[in-house]
This record gives C-alpha cells, sequence and structure tokens, in this order.
C-alpha cells in the first residue's frame, strides 16, 4: 500500500510539473506571493521554538500569515480557465482580497499584545 502511494504522489508531482509551465505569469507570481507567506510563517513557528516569547505576537504574526496565504488562494477566480469564475472581473477579484484582508487584519490586532 506504501508503495501504491509513492506512486501516485510520484504521478501527481509529474503531472504539476508538467502542467505549471503553460501557467500564466500572474498566476505563478500570486503563487510565489502565497509560498512566501508560508515560508514567514515557518520562520516564526522556528523563532516562537528557539526564543519561545511573546506568544501574543506569535499567534497574531502566524496567523496573519497563514490566513493571508489562504486569501491569496483566491487566485481560482482569476483564473481564465476555471468556468464556475469566468463572468467574475479581475478587479473584483482583487477588491474581495482587499477586503477580506482588512477584515482578517482587524481580528488578528486583537491578538497583538
Amino acid at each position: 500500500m506504501a508503495r501504491s502511494t509513492g506512486k501516485d504522489a510520484h504521478a501527481l508531482f509529474h503531472a504539476l510539473r508538467s502542467a505549471y509551465p503553460a501557467t500564466p505569469t500572474n498566476l505563478k507570481i500570486i503563487d510565489l506571493y502565497v509560498g512566501f507567506s508560508v515560508f514567514t510563517a515557518l520562520t516564526q513557528v522556528a523563532y516562537m521554538a528557539i526564543v519561545g516569547f511573546p506568544f501574543n505576537s506569535f499567534l497574531s504574526g502566524v496567523l496573519s500569515c497563514i490566513g493571508t496565504a489562504i486569501l491569496a488562494l483566491l487566485r481560482i477566480q482569476v483564473n481564465k480557465e476555471n468556468k464556475e469564475f469566468k463572468d467574475l472581473a479581475a478587479e473584483r477579484a482583487f477588491v474581495d482580497f482587499v477586503l477580506c484582508n482588512l477584515v482578517l487584519h482587524l481580528v488578528i490586532m486583537n491578538f497583538l499584545g
């Protein structure tokens, strides 16, 4: 069973690697932003593991990074190949992203201490 899972994972990564060059540049930039947000969250977790304080700032920083990365995954609205959002303008998707980030960061400001 583990061998089958490994083959499936290898096939998935191969399919992603072969299809990703056809992705538009603006979506690749969003993907880079998501990767940077996750990297920043992991850096904060490592810092918290080494130093161990302050917890409220750690919590707000990690929630900000992960929340922003999740909201950036709204990029599916910008993808022209996605049939569900074909009538949605790119400006509307950007406004959704900005307003959701505003609400997210207003909530996160409650954790700062």
